[in-house]
């Protein structure tokens, strides 16, 4: 495993563009909100550690990460920066969970490809809940972190470059 016994969710704020002037929108699927609550708070906590204002932060909750799509759709037409989709897809005994992912996943490319708004995956697609834990906030850090980061360089090569 990539990850194993490596926390990825730490980052040089001097390597980061500040935040303050953009614009972020989260959409949060409310399916496994134990774990979406924290990528959820990950990311809003390096936001705001990277100069992003509260009044800057927009956060609209979907009931699953397959909603994403038209969430972070209608998001980017709210006018915003960027958008983090948050979402949480753990693996069952049926076929769902690859139906699912492959959905939730080829949805957010093509609003990159057809949007001139980012919008950055933060979609956990594990085989465990455990899996899922450790990456939230557990051993494995807070894969929110880094779509926030990815988000604020997102957004800033989208206005400046």
């Amino acid at each position: 495993m990539a990850t194993a016994n490596h926390n990825l969710s730490n980052y040089d704020k001097t390597t980061i563009p500040n935040a303050k002037d953009f614009r972020f929108g989260i959409v949060v699927s409310e399916w496994n909100d134990k774990i979406t609550n924290g990528l959820y708070k990950g990311a809003y906590d390096a936001l705001i550690d990277c100069g992003a204002t509260t009044d800057h932060i927009i956060k609209w909750d979907v009931p699953g990460s397959f909603e994403l799509i038209y969430g972070s759709k209608k998001m980017i037409e709210y006018q915003v920066d960027v958008v983090i989709a948050i979402g949480c897809v753990i693996q069952g005994e049926t076929k769902h969970f690859d139906f699912v992912c492959e959905a939730v996943t080829h949805g957010i490319k093509e609003l990159n490809l057809k949007s001139d708004t980012p919008v950055i995956f933060c979609v956990l697609t594990d085989n465990t809940m455990q899996q899922s834990i450790d990456r939230s906030g557990g051993i494995h850090g807070n894969k929110g972190i880094e779509a926030a980061i990815a988000a604020i360089k997102m957004a800033d090569l989208h206005r400046n470059k």
